[in-house]
């Protein structure tokens, strides 16, 4: 006995002994109010306006004073009834989770109490281990010596958890019932004081059977404490209580869970509350909502991704609804582009020597055991470039591509931002590469950017809520992709596709470049597009690829995309573009002119290896140049494989015969389309 006794007392100095170090450790009063849990995440709008508060929520600080009675008696009755009777641990509660702990094996009751639990909640974690139980008596009784009891009354309704983010009683009436925390009645007090022990299982919100379930025993709990007579209690019609309506989740949270995720790389060891400004343009997003719900057909999904000139996200939109599904299809499914993808071809045949006034021939063709057909099933013969992609000829798309290499148009396609793989396919000119939207759209806005480099961003800053900023967007080193002519050539190409061709439907009374994009059994529908500094890309179709009838990328895509342009281009001036092919000199002069100098300066290489220059008077006999071979503007310029000279010029510098081209058609091709 004199050996307990010993034990009990030191354990006894122990124990106040770290108490009161404990307490004369704790943060002051005031320091513990402003203290918060996790990390808010508010993102902004490019006009600063609110888009998504994400982490916790805070609400008014109610002071215990204006805090509603009934409130403070729900949740002393529910969690903690001898609140006002103990020194911070309840010895009965805790004598009562030791039993069952002992029996059971593991912790079933915690007999915590409220400062138990702000403790707990404060300064430690939730495990279930002897030596956080220990810590947290001890912090309990260091709280109870350092502030009263209202104090910490004041601290654990202002800060405990409800669910769904809302820390604090007045979060918690603001999520659920649309007001004041200091406005309560006693059937939303009871429901509220209900949530804490399982915030998620009982949230009004997610299950409100289980919520009036659980209100119910509060009030029951509350009559047997003494807090409200058996009369009151019976009154409560817990089936009445209003909740408020939840917050819609608008298409704007395709964006934030798209440029939410990029935080881990621009800022990956900041756990401070922050504002994340974005590049968003809130009348550009609900244009785009709007256009997509409006002309998305029936059972099929809708997507829309529009950029500024500098690569900047004004609008995004995933789906035609994010309640129902918040899978982002601008940026996370992958579909087949159909004729969209004919861009890269195109764009490889202008770069090969193409003109949009060059003369091919719409006909039946077969590559490699494939005969591709144009929609209709029509062919219109001799035409020139800029009507067969203006009326998506694929007979012609095939030859070009077969033609210039389908590696060529791949690697293009590479180029101009295309992340997904692609195949070299003959079939492959028609677009039977799965793509993402947000690639293709990046890709016409290289277009669009006279045949710069463009990458999508959507973050222009992110700041701490005093201002400070953490990060700025810096735009990437300029980089060409393609020349300017060939992106000029292209331009003038997918104009003509909008004034004349398939894209009539995504005319918005300004100058507009685009076009249409249709695959097999109408399973997917695209427009994508430029005007005025803004680039566009609309995609419809089912997310089960099933066929869509009726779907075509000039029918509803084109008409969301011109509803869209139409209010984002409103407050710009129209813009003409640049069409005018400025071609290099090489292909522009005979080859005998390319030096733009005398056919007779060149230089070349005598018999014995010494370079000369006859400085205007030709070499004779057998050292002599081959005469110019007249230039055949009607064939396009071959790809070399990277020769530094002509051939021309070679034969004039070595003294080789010419006369005849000696570039065969690549293995697999078919030649030109050109007629003869």
């Amino acid at each position: 006995m004199v050996w307990t006794l010993a034990l009990v007392l030191l354990a006894g100095i122990g124990l106040t002994a770290a108490v009161l170090v404990t307490a004369r450790s704790l943060p002051s009063y005031e320091r513990l109010k402003s203290s918060q849990t996790g990390q808010t995440i508010v993102v902004r709008a490019a006009d600063g306006s609110d888009i998504v508060t994400l982490g916790p929520s805070y609400g008014k600080w109610i002071p215990i004073g204006r805090m509603p009675k009934v409130m403070q008696d729900a949740l002393i009755s529910v969690e903690d009834r001898r609140f006002r009777d103990h020194w911070g641990v309840d010895p009965i509660g805790i004598a009562r989770s030791l039993v069952v702990r002992a029996q059971s094996g593991h912790w079933r009751q915690g007999g915590s109490t409220i400062t138990q639990q702000l403790a707990r909640n404060t300064f430690l974690n939730s495990s279930r281990t002897f030596d956080r139980k220990i810590r947290e008596i001890v912090l309990a009784l260091a709280l109870e010596t350092r502030f009263s009891k209202d104090q910490i009354l004041e601290l654990y309704l202002n800060k405990v958890y409800f669910g769904g983010g809302a820390y604090g009683v007045d979060s918690a009436a603001r999520k659920f019932f649309g007001h004041s925390g200091e406005q309560l009645s006693l059937a939303e007090a009871s429901i509220i004081a209900g949530l804490v022990k399982a915030p998620s299982h009982y949230s009004p919100t997610a299950d409100a059977k289980a919520a009036v379930d659980r209100a119910q025993v509060v009030l029951q709990t509350m009559q047997e404490a003494g807090a409200i007579t058996p009369a009151e209690e019976k009154s409560v019609d817990l089936k009445n209580v209003k909740l408020a309506d939840e917050a819609g989740q608008n298409s704007a949270r395709y964006f934030t869970d798209w440029v939410l995720p990029q935080l881990d790389q621009i800022l990956p060891e900041n756990d401070q509350p922050i504002e994340v400004w974005t590049t968003l343009d809130p009348a550009a997003q609900r244009a785009a909502t709007e256009a997509i719900q409006a002309n998305a057909p029936k059972d099929a999904q809708g997507a829309l991704v529009s950029v500024d000139r500098d690569g900047a996200v004004l609008a995004m939109v995933g789906g035609t609804d994010y309640v129902t599904s918040n899978y982002n299809r601008a940026t996370n499914a992958v579909r087949q582009p159909g004729s969209a993808w004919k861009l890269f071809v195109y764009l490889a045949a202008l770069e090969a020597g193409y003109k949009p006034d060059d003369k091919v021939v719409d006909e039946p063709v077969t590559i490699d055991g494939w005969s591709p057909r144009n929609s209709g099933g029509k062919y219109a013969g001799q035409i020139d470039v800029r009507t067969a992609f203006a009326y998506s000829k694929n007979t012609v798309a095939a030859q070009l591509g077969n033609e210039i290499g389908f590696g060529v148009v791949a690697n293009m396609a590479r180029r101009m931002g295309i992340s997904t793989p692609i195949n070299t396919l003959p079939s492959m000119v028609l677009g039977t590469s799965d793509v993402r939207m947000v690639d293709m759209v990046r890709a016409f806005a290289e277009v669009s950017a006279k045949g710069a480099a463009v990458t999508p961003y959507g973050i222009r800053k992110v700041t701490t809520t005093d201002g400070e900023v953490l990060y700025s967007h810096r735009p990437d080193p300029p980089q060409q992709l393609v020349p300017d002519y060939v992106a000029a050539g292209i331009t003038d190409l997918l104009q003509t596709a909008v004034a004349i061709g398939t894209g009539r439907a995504a005319q918005i009374g300004r100058p507009v470049a685009g076009k249409t994009g249709t695959t097999t059994s109408n399973k997917d529908g695209w427009f994508l597009g430029f005007s005025s500094g803004i680039t566009t890309g609309v995609w419809m179709g089912r997310d089960d690829a099933k066929p869509v009838p009726g779907l075509q990328g000039g029918t509803a895509p084109a008409r969301a995309f011109a509803a869209y342009m139409r209010v984002a281009t409103a407050k710009r001036p129209p813009e003409k573009f640049q069409t005018d092919l400025k071609l290099p000199t090489q292909q522009l002069e005979p080859d005998d002119e390319a030096l733009q100098n005398s056919p007779d300066s060149y230089f070349y290489v005598d018999p014995n290896g010494n370079i000369a220059n006859h400085q205007g008077a030709a070499p004779t006999g057998e050292n002599a140049p081959a005469p110019a071979r007249p230039r055949d503007d009607t064939v396009p310029v071959q790809d070399d494989g990277g020769q530094a000279a002509s051939d021309d010029f070679l034969d004039r510098a070595t003294g080789r015969p010419g006369g005849t081209a000696r570039h065969p058609a690549p293995s697999g091709r078919t030649g030109p389309v050109h007629p003869n």
